[in-house]
């Protein structure tokens, strides 16, 4: 799977219905159903037909009849609670609607250009974009030097300070250091939040300055001849910010349930990103682009992975959310192609995506963005996953304060299934 898509095998199409077949699932009338958009309770969407045909989210109709199933007999429909997103948790941080994405009710598109990383972390943590310069000042974070040096002494070289092993090593022991770690009233959280980002945003970077951005500490470890690159990393974090509550947000808020730090509150994130069902896709995207290795072979290798009937033929590509594509790669894509036209690693990204659309009629994910970007700017193996965690450390503290402001723990029920016990008579 994905960084940010989990199909279900038996989702109709690409997740949406017909007005009628959502009412045949519910067992209600179609105009039941426009009742059940306007309370809230089933999105809908454009069809490709136009606007006056909508369709109407599986997952959301699946909840409401497991939710009456719930009442009827919670055994068996409490089963199925997890594997249909549930429990239903609240967000105000980022919104998928009609095939577009918005970052607290602001089109992707306007957050790229209007703000950067730190403010982007700021709105979401705070509600106001101006609290970025308070929040990120060098001055109330410690130096990033002597973590790097504890790394080093551990045989971890600089290539591997930009992956999620490193992140995972050095947490617990920033949080060691860190006075109020364990204070989690909302202004400290955030500030822890912005001390993490900070610190592994420097120990990916190298031994840089650290007075200044985020995308500047980047481009000054990563591209130090070309300060055109620091938008691009700006735009980077951006675009990984969030995405709704996928597996390791889902983590994110359990792990800030149960009232851990912040710091552990990443961590178990980061572990659930590492593992295959998520990171695994990003490894395989990088891998589909290493087959490609000329332009001209774009056509080919893609009519290769289909005879060989390989189980995601085309990786980093068809995001079933956005049916005219996922606007965060189509940002970072054509920025790249706009800016360095004559770039090998751009020349083959845009060569495939061509390949891709023309054969296949999909478009470019995040993750084949990622991965273009990766290469032209010549980081390291492994840090596709390393930009996509420091620029969702934006949202799994903003789902972290606002799961903590809940004081609720996420309890899913269990029921056993092992033998029978055996009884003495």
């Amino acid at each position: 799977m994905d960084i940010d898509t989990r199909a279900h095998d038996d989702m109709v199409e690409d997740g949406f219905l017909t007005a009628q077949e959502a009412a045949d699932e519910l067992g209600v009338k179609v105009g039941t159903i426009y009742a059940y958009v306007s309370r809230g309770l089933i999105r809908s969407r454009a069809s490709q037909e136009g606007q006056r045909h909508r369709q109407y989210s599986q997952d959301d109709v699946t909840r409401l009849l497991v939710r009456r199933q719930m009442r009827v007999n919670p055994d068996p429909a409490a089963k199925d609670v997890l594997q249909w997103a549930a429990p239903v948790l609240e967000t105000g941080i980022s919104l998928i609607e009609d095939g577009h994405l918005y970052y607290c009710g602001i089109p992707i598109e306007e957050v790229a250009v209007m703000l950067s990383a730190e403010e982007l972390a700021a709105l979401v943590w705070t509600e106001d974009a101006a609290n970025a310069r308070s929040l990120f000042d060098f001055r109330r974070h410690p130096s990033a030097s002597k973590y790097r040096r504890k790394l080093q002494g551990i045989d971890i070289d600089r290539n591997d300070l930009f992956s999620l092993p490193s992140f995972q090593i050095i947490l617990p022991i920033a949080m060691a250091d860190d006075p109020i770690a364990f204070d989690l009233r909302h202004d400290s959280i955030a500030l822890s939040g912005a001390r993490i980002l900070r610190l592994l945003t420097s120990l990916a970077a190298g031994d840089v300055r650290e007075d200044i951005s985020l995308a500047e500490m980047l481009q000054r470890g990563w591209q130090p001849g070309d300060e055109r690159s620091i938008r691009f990393f700006d735009m980077a974090l951006i675009i990984c910010a969030d995405h709704q509550v996928k597996l390791a947000t889902f983590a994110a808020r359990v792990a800030a349930a149960l009232g851990t730090t912040p710091y552990s509150v990443i961590n178990t994130a980061i572990t659930a990103l590492s593992g295959p069902e998520q990171g695994g896709y990003t490894e395989s995207v990088e891998v589909f682009l290493d087959e490609v290795k000329t332009p001209d072979q774009a056509v080919e290798v893609i009519c290769s992975r289909l005879r060989r009937s390989e189980s995601i033929p085309v990786p980093g590509f068809n995001n079933p959310l956005y049916p005219e594509g996922d606007p965060r790669a189509r940002l970072l894509l054509d920025a790249l192609y706009a800016e360095y036209p004559n770039s090998p690693a751009i020349v083959l990204g845009r060569a495939i995506q061509e390949a891709v659309h023309a054969l296949r009629g999909e478009h470019p994910k995040m993750e084949f963005a990622l991965a273009v970007f990766r290469r032209h700017f010549e980081l390291p193996p492994g840090s596709t996953l390393g930009i996509f965690a420091l620029g969702r450390i934006i949202g799994w503290i903003g789902h972290a304060i606002k799961q903590y402001r809940a004081k609720q723990t996420i309890q899913p029920r269990i029921r056993y299934t092992g033998p029978a016990p055996q009884r003495q008579t």
